[in-house]
């Protein structure tokens, strides 16, 4: 994959791992520290072609990789810094939080410095507990992994995902980021208009709760029959993926009162191949351990609004 330039600081290389999750693949990013160092954000899953090509494209720019910052701890974003690493030298940071090895530390409300640049940390939980945004001031650009992606919304996974931390998150970096001038996100294209993504997906959570709870009220009582109802003109496929966002939607609402479990029972053939992944099918190695779904389902719990 060829790099590409997006301004005057910052190139951008994606890794070989297309999907429907990922989109085009993950976008590993490289941003001009000055003298000669650069700094790479979210080196990508463990693939030793795509570690040696962002080596490589540093060394053709005329400067090395120094520092590795990972925005979180997920498969096709993390994995990928440990073979960097061990081709550039570099120091690898991460959340305090993050279980992938790494060697420093992103404190959020604490820059980051190397050199002549300068990153503002922000604690940006949700997507993952351990996910961080970084704010290039000087270009207005903000790197937001995958708390905002290029194209379409994120997933939102239980146990490590959480909505309504999610939902804070995106309002949070509204108020703070709005005027940004670009968003560079974990995947696809760059934004052009923070703002209006940000309202964007803002408004589209709003939607997904208050569809979850007309469902409830109509009598769709479990995630199987939400997600037939609410994601009908989405591919099967991705079904088990938009239950985890059910999931999420239910564990907020719930927290908040708002909904309630009225009892639980063993899963149906039908409802148990609706929420199991089929990787075959879903052709990405890593979406079992991101949607947290590599346990099987034997048990289905029913909802009502509270």
């Amino acid at each position: 994959m060829a790099i590409e330039r997006l301004s005057e600081r910052v190139f951008r290389m994606r890794a070989p791992n297309p999907g429907p999750m990922t989109l085009s693949g993950t976008n590993s990013y490289l941003i001009d520290a000055g003298r000669d160092r650069f700094v790479a954000i979210d080196p990508g899953p463990d693939h030793q072609g795509h570690a040696l090509e962002l080596a490589l494209a540093a060394s053709d720019l005329g400067a090395t990789i120094a520092a590795i910052l990972v925005t979180h701890g997920h498969p096709d974003h993390a994995p990928g810094a440990a073979r960097l690493a061990s081709l550039t030298g570099a120091t690898v940071y991460g959340h305090p939080h993050s279980t992938f090895a790494h060697t420093a530390t992103l404190w959020g409300g604490k820059d980051f410095a190397l050199d002549e640049l300068c990153l503002e940390v922000v604690d940006a939980p949700g997507h993952a507990a351990d996910h961080v945004a970084l704010y290039l001031a000087e270009e207005h650009a903000l790197f937001t992994g995958d708390v905002v992606v290029g194209r379409g919304t994120v997933v939102i996974a239980p146990p490590g995902g959480e909505m309504a931390t999610y939902r804070n998150t995106l309002e949070m970096l509204r108020e703070r980021y709005g005027d940004a001038a670009r968003i560079y996100g974990g995947h696809g294209p760059e934004v052009e208009a923070p703002r209006a993504k940000f309202d964007e997906y803002i408004t589209h959570r709003g939607l997904r709760e208050r569809q979850v709870l007309e469902g409830l009220r109509a009598g769709a009582v479990t995630i199987p029959n939400l997600v037939e109802r609410i994601y009908a003109d989405v591919d099967r496929v991705l079904w088990p993926a938009a239950a985890r966002q059910v999931l999420a939607y239910l564990e907020a609402l719930e927290r908040q009162g708002r909904v309630r479990r009225t009892r639980e029972r063993r899963a149906t053939v039908a409802e148990r191949a609706l929420l199991e992944i089929d990787l075959s099918r879903l052709g990405d190695p890593v979406a079992a351990e991101e949607l947290g779904a590599a346990a099987p389902i034997s048990a289905i719990v029913e909802y009502a609004p509270a």
